[in-house]
């Protein structure tokens, strides 16, 4: 019986620890997806949308897009071209989180009503509100493994040009480094492009403290919007993808706020003694985990000292004198 209640106490101890920690390694946060073009159509000529409420991770998302979103159709050149488009835009964003999108206080109602507005007036339009961030691979790098596993033979694409903030691993992609070039380069596409062919175009935040350090104006939201209007301008067919990737992003602030205690020392203590959202997050869950683990081997060494002791089952009477 004592062993019994002993290793039903271990076994909710470890339950327990486990759920502590499952808790305080898996990020509770999602980022959203927005895929849509007013250039494509469903079969039937009517609009179509839709919104896929599963959480996927974005692997799956990537593949979503070259399935469902069909840019396998006109990216992978040993396809039939049905519907062709002229741009591919990709704009890969820093800050923007599901509960953003969700709730009505948010950190950028701007960039949400943005994106509401050009998803709702597309001809065709997909939704992705739960999608998790990649944690070992940048969304920059996932989309061009997509390409080359939806064309494996060979790749449709006539161009590809990413911006400077992007953090690709191969280094034949050429990049841009403002938004003007982004605009130029759209210009001169227009007059180059072959009918047919299709050009890629990825986009990629930098985040606002880093625009408002490098002086930059444009926020997530006008460069949406400036290079769309721009596409428009130019009478090019194009299809546009947004996601969110803000945990790349703020990993790369750690590491800057860490570079830069490490080059000033001591001299600076604002910067020494510094704690962000993401650090007092990361104390304040390490003390609660603690502190459970300390209760719960209170509660462990208790109940085993309370099944040791033995009290005898029976008394005997007293003998009367």
């Amino acid at each position: 019986m004592k062993k019994i209640q002993i290793g039903a106490v271990a076994l909710l101890v470890f339950l327990s620890v486990a759920s502590l920690f499952e808790i305080g390694l898996a990020s509770p946060n999602t980022v959203p997806a927005f895929l849509w073009s007013p250039h494509l159509q469903s079969a039937n000529g009517e609009l179509d949308e839709a919104v896929n409420y599963q959480v996927m991770s974005a692997k799956d998302l990537v593949g979503s897009v070259f399935t469902q979103g069909g840019w396998s159709n006109f990216l992978c050149s040993e396809k039939k071209l049905e519907q062709p488009v002229d741009v591919a835009l990709v704009f890969i964003g820093r800050e923007l989180l599901s509960s953003d999108v969700s709730s009505k206080r948010n950190s950028d109602p701007a960039l949400v009503n943005t994106l509401n507005n050009l998803f709702t007036a597309s001809n065709f339009s997909l939704a992705f509100p739960y999608i998790a961030a990649p944690e070992e691979e940048r969304m920059e790098n996932l989309l061009l493994s997509g390409l080359k596993e939806a064309c494996p033979n060979n790749v449709g694409v006539s161009n590809i040009v990413f911006s400077d903030s992007c953090f690709v691993e191969d280094g034949t992609i050429q990049k841009l480094s403002d938004l003007q070039s982004f605009k130029d380069h759209l210009l001169a596409r227009r007059e180059t492009r072959k009918e047919g062919e299709t050009d890629l175009v990825v986009l990629c935040s930098e985040g606002s403290e880093s625009n408002s350090q490098a002086g930059q104006s444009h926020s997530e939201r006008e460069s949406i919007l400036e290079l769309v209007s721009s596409v428009e301008q130019s009478g090019s067919k194009y299809t546009a993808l947004y996601v969110s990737d803000p945990y790349w992003y703020t990993s790369y602030k750690t590491l800057q706020r860490f570079l830069a205690e490490t080059a000033k020392g001591n001299s600076t203590p604002e910067i020494a003694t510094g704690c962000d959202e993401l650090c007092k997050f990361k104390s304040s869950l390490l003390e609660g985990i603690l502190v459970g683990i300390v209760f719960l081997l209170i509660l462990i060494s208790g109940l085993c000292c309370m099944a040791g002791i033995d009290t005898p089952t029976r008394f005997e009477t007293p003998q009367d004198s």
